[in-house]
């Protein structure tokens, strides 16, 4: 009884909000209100073979399965919640939507051969900066409600790069391509790797990632992200 009051108290000062609609969130709530968790917009792509995602890698490079949990649009509730995660220090965000999505993924076929999860990494700078890698934070998550484990150290970022809001297509990838390195062939070499970042938009950052570690004898990738553009 006096935890629970002193929680009320707590909440009156700081209040715990719902980081899609901004609401207050109810004692059992979590990160998410209710409605949110009912009514943000899923892609259900998990479950489709040949949704639109793939045609973003299409003769680029080979991906096992691809998929999304949310659309992302411009303004949208999901869109405030991956802000949150990535600039208002909210790395609960990531690890609270990985489990929500993992309960959805580790029951689906496409997903039940995967060996390793990798989040895209940041560079040490960027990194040092926000505190927290965004993409591991979900990786944690999806490790967690999936049993499987993640690996955020053997594949890193070798040079900064510049953000790739209101890049082209072209300068996306120009931006990213080669600035990824293994530095453990050992825990990539033959694995089906799981690939996450936080927003799928023209791929480019995930291609590039993913040509460096198809480069190693027997991988596999496959990809998830928190959230997709429409395509």
């Amino acid at each position: 009884m006096l935890v629970s009051i002193l929680d009320d108290l707590l909440n009156l000062v700081y209040p715990r909000t719902c980081a899609a609609c901004g609401i207050t969130l109810l004692r059992h709530e979590e990160v998410i209100c209710s409605h949110c968790v009912m009514h943000l917009p899923k892609t259900f792509y998990h479950k489709d073979p040949k949704n639109p995602l793939f045609e973003l890698f299409w003769g680029k490079i080979p991906v096992e399965t691809v998929a999304s949990f949310y659309f992302f649009n411009k303004g949208n509730k999901v869109q405030n919640m991956v802000h949150q995660l990535k600039y208002k220090d909210r790395p609960d965000i990531g690890v609270y939507l990985g489990k929500r999505y993992g309960a959805y993924l580790r029951n689906d076929e496409l997903f039940s051969r995967i060996d390793c999860i990798i989040p895209v990494p940041l560079h040490d700078k960027k990194l040092f900066i926000r505190g927290y890698n965004q993409a591991e934070m979900f990786a944690q998550g999806l490790s967690f409600a999936m049993k499987i484990p993640y690996d955020a150290t053997s594949f890193i970022r070798s040079e900064a790069t510049e953000t790739q809001t209101r890049k082209t297509k072209q300068e996306r990838w120009e931006n990213v391509k080669d600035k990824f390195k293994v530095i453990d062939e050992s825990a990539i070499r033959n694995k089906h790797i799981l690939l996450v970042d936080d927003v799928l938009t023209t791929g480019a950052t995930l291609e590039a990632c993913a040509h460096t570690l198809l480069a190693l004898p027997g991988v596999k990738i496959s990809i998830a992200t928190i959230a997709a553009a429409h395509h």
